[in-house]
């Protein structure tokens, strides 16, 4: 039995896990939008909306030096989650993203999903 496992590993590695997450977390806050498989999109909101929920605090030192520690190689997506996406969510208590499915993919018929902001 697998009790409090509350991750999906989406079959890597940890480091390459981590990577994939990260570059996917940058492109929603660079695009708005990213389109991917069902279960590598929920990870990825889950990551998202915890970046989020931090960047609502405000620019503060201890706030920008955590989420740096999550996304450690994108200085234009922090400022931008903390300039223009966190300031929509101040009165939003969660939910900052919505994952939308797409069908399956022909190739190899993985469930395809988009994960968007809420607006």
């Amino acid at each position: 039995m697998i009790h409090q496992n509350g991750r999906k590993k989406l079959n890597l590695k940890y480091p390459h896990r981590q990577a994939l997450l990260r570059n996917q977390v940058i492109h929603l806050i660079t695009y708005g939008h990213l389109v991917t498989t069902k279960a590598r999109a929920k990870e990825t909101q889950r990551l998202a909306e915890r970046l989020v929920t931090l960047a609502r605090e405000g620019n503060h030192f201890n706030v920008v030096r955590r989420v740096k520690a999550m996304l450690p190689y994108k200085q234009e997506a922090i400022n931008s989650l903390f300039k223009e996406i966190a300031p929509r969510y101040v009165g939003r208590q969660g939910g900052y993203t919505r994952v939308i499915p797409m069908g399956k993919r022909i190739s190899d018929t993985a469930v395809m999903a988009r994960l968007e902001w809420v607006l």
